[in-house]
Formats: C-alpha cells, sequence, structure tokens
C-alpha cells in the first residue's frame, strides 16, 4: 500500500472518530426568564404594583389560572448528554402575587426542589373492571339485548324497557 493510500485510510479513520463523538456532546440549554438577581431584589412588597414590575421584570412567563393577580418568572437551564433526555440542572421561579388593587403583596422564589418525576405506569392506563377481549366486546350482547323477560319491549307492551 502506498503512502498516499494509508494517510487516505487515516483520515477516513480519524474523519469517522469525529464524527461518531461529535453525537455524543453534551448540549445545554436555557428556557424562559433571564433570571437577574438585582432585579428581582428590587421588587417589594407594599412598595410596586403591576406597572412597576412590568417595567423591572418584563412580561411574566405566565399568569395565574383562575386571576390575574398571581405572576410568574420562571428560568430554567437544562443539559442533555446524547440522546438522552434533558435534565434540569437550575431553576428559579419567582412569583409574584398582588392584592386586589394592583400592589405587590408577596414575592416567593423556588428553585429545583419543586421539580418533580413523574413516571409513566407504562404503555397502558389500567382501568377497574373486568378484562374483555375484542371477540367478547364485539359478540358479548348477543342474546341479552333485546331478549324477552329482561326488559325487552313485547307486542303487548311497546314502551317496557
Amino acid at each position: 500500500m502506498t503512502m498516499v493510500g494509508r494517510r487516505l485510510i487515516m483520515a477516513t479513520g480519524v474523519a469517522a472518530l469525529a464524527v461518531s463523538l461529535g453525537g455524543c456532546g453534551q448540549f445545554r440549554a436555557h428556557q424562559g426568564f433571564v433570571f437577574d438577581q438585582v432585579l428581582a431584589d428590587s421588587v417589594s412588597p407594599g412598595v410596586d404594583n403591576k406597572d412597576s414590575v412590568s417595567k423591572t421584570l418584563g412580561r411574566p412567563s405566565f399568569q395565574g389560572e383562575f386571576d390575574d393577580n398571581s405572576w410568574y418568572y420562571l428560568s430554567r437551564e437544562t443539559r442533555q448528554f446524547a440522546f438522552r433526555s434533558p435534565r434540569p440542572v437550575q431553576q428559579t421561579v419567582l412569583a409574584v402575587r398582588f392584592d386586589k388593587d394592583g400592589n405587590v403583596s408577596r414575592v416567593d422564589r423556588t428553585g429545583l426542589e419543586t421539580i418533580r418525576k413523574v413516571s409513566p405506569y407504562g404503555d397502558k392506563t389500567p382501568t377497574l373492571g373486568r378484562k374483555s377481549s375484542l371477540l367478547n366486546d364485539l359478540f358479548g350482547n348477543i342474546g341479552r339485548v333485546g331478549a324477552s323477560g329482561q326488559g325487552a319491549p313485547t307486542a303487548d307492551n311497546p314502551n317496557s324497557n
């Protein structure tokens, strides 16, 4: 084998190794509000209102479902290795609550401790009741529906059920 052939094989091998290891990298992502400690600390109960909070922190990530008096600012950083699911490594939720006049009544801050892992039970939802097959579902009512003596309408009494 010539020197050029060896170099070509070596370069091909290095390129294949680089491409295969490139998929095993770690990815970082940021979701939501860009949290600034100084700005978050500047929001004070009894001093600020909805307008001043909006000017200081911007629009909330989301508002309360049943009232407009709860604003939430969510900031989350995740990491993901190769093809695995992303996992949160840092999270801050700033909950700003307002009174009926629109003034800040409370500011709460939480972190990673509020994250819960939900594990599905599998690919089927467990239900109560009897188990039946497709054939039982299709043909199970034959002879039961409309049988006389079990509430089926008859010629004498067409309104009986």
